[in-house]
């Protein structure tokens, strides 16, 4: 006769994926920047957390943070390059779904200061007669297997690793005519953002 053990055991006793140890590495880390916990501590738990075999071990690690609340996707954002062009670029908060249609004067979209707090998102971009350009930061990775590529193509000039925690793009539609570009940073945009990052002046402490 096999013996019947609390359904709390059992689960402390199964084995965890790399995939869950991660997420709590990433979310002890949220709570170090957060100030709910000491770095002393956080060094800690995150080698508990990197060598945790069972749910027994990794559960106690995030047990006394408050929960991670799912963000509201929102309404999709729908961008239409028409006559002049369109750009969302700067911070921005992004939704669960972004529709871009390049129209006469093509659209930009930069990723690179937004603030995406969804593991996926997904861009249908529409390249018409001037294309789309998607422009994602080093580590997000995206997905273009749901895209028509058209007379104009796509071109993914993005490194295909993805570094845990960030978001992934999922990119449909068809490029059309002018075609759809996503990649990261070039050159210019790179010192344009480190200038940005050396102007932003560190946050205060009270005594």
């Amino acid at each position: 006769m096999t013996a019947e053990y609390p359904e709390s055991f059992r689960r402390g006793e199964l084995r965890v994926s790399h995939a869950e140890r991660e997420a709590v590495v990433t979310r002890l880390n949220e709570a170090a920047a957060e100030g709910r916990i000491e770095l002393t501590e956080l060094d800690e738990r995150l080698e508990r957390a990197l060598t945790a075999r069972t749910y027994a071990d990794l559960t106690p690690l995030t047990a006394d943070l408050p929960p991670v609340v799912p963000p509201d996707p929102g309404q999709p954002l729908v961008l239409k390059g028409g006559l002049h062009g369109a750009s969302r670029v700067g911070r921005w908060q992004v939704p669960a779904k972004v529709i871009a249609y390049g129209g006469m004067a093509g659209v930009k979209i930069d990723f690179t200061q937004a603030d995406c707090r969804l593991p996926e998102v997904e861009v249908e971009a529409h390249g018409q007669m001037a294309g789309v350009t998607i422009i994602l930061p080093d580590g997000w990775a995206v997905e273009t297997g749901g895209m028509d590529p058209g007379l104009g193509g796509l071109r993914d000039k993005t490194t295909p690793d993805r570094l845990p925690g960030t978001p992934l793009i999922r990119l449909t539609g068809t490029g059309g005519p002018a075609g759809v570009v996503v990649r990261h940073p070039n050159a210019l945009e790179r010192r344009r953002l480190k200038r940005m990052s050396a102007h932003v002046s560190p946050p205060t402490t009270r005594p």
